[in-house]
């Protein structure tokens, strides 16, 4: 008789934008677990933003918005930060349109490219509607964030979430995760904070529910 063994439940991030502090340890973490080379270095003039989007050799993207406080306060700015990342689709358009099987569902529920598969055709570049995925220069693959799968295979942490210092990433079972968020929405609109909602976590959004949310 055959056996049969349940398959891990779905993994996801849930980023709490409300306690990150743009130390950009994320960033740092990922390239360094993953291999992923640097991205230029560049000086965007965008306050400290020097990644500006999520790219083939950015899998992990801290942005950082200036915005204008009244006049009568003594700090003329506030900081908004966020560390953005593939959302993990439940239907995932990357995956639907990739015609070698380059990309694929694990076993955790996200969305991987196997890069020796990959032959650069960039079908899956606008079928992202993140903008996500993208092609490396020189390389012409299609490159983006696996959730660390080695990782999880090996029952460890994705290497951004283990590094964020504040639990702005937080990496578990996507079910749970989810209310874990809306408990925490809850706190934030108790305190005070009246927009505080969730991004990325409704099933109807069109995606199915994003693996990823905000």
């Amino acid at each position: 008789m055959a056996s049969y063994v349940d398959p891990p439940p779905r993994v996801g991030f849930f980023t709490d934008t409300s306690v990150c502090i743009g130390c950009k340890a994320c960033e740092v973490a990922c390239k360094e677990w993953n291999g992923v080379p640097d991205d230029g270095f560049n000086l965007l003039g965008q306050s400290f933003d020097n990644t500006g989007a999520l790219s083939a050799n950015s899998w992990r993207h801290v942005a950082f918005i200036e915005r204008p406080r009244p006049a009568d306060e003594d700090d003329p700015f506030a900081w908004l930060m966020m560390s953005d990342v593939c959302k993990h689709c439940t239907h995932s358009g990357c995956l639907d349109v990739c015609p070698t099987g380059a990309l694929f569902r694990t076993e955790f529920g996200t969305v991987v490219v196997q890069e020796d598969v990959c032959n650069g055709c960039g079908y899956c570049i606008p079928a992202c509607p993140f903008g996500v995925i993208d092609q490396r220069k020189g390389d012409g693959r299609a490159w983006k964030c696996t959730m660390c799968y080695d990782r999880l295979g090996a029952g460890q942490t994705p290497a951004c979430a283990q590094a964020c210092p504040t639990q702005s990433i937080q990496f578990g079972e996507l079910d749970e995760l989810r209310d874990r968020a809306a408990t925490r929405v809850d706190a934030l609109r108790a305190a005070g904070e009246l927009g505080a909602q969730l991004y990325g976590a409704d099933p109807s959004d069109g995606v199915g529910g994003a693996g990823a949310f905000f």
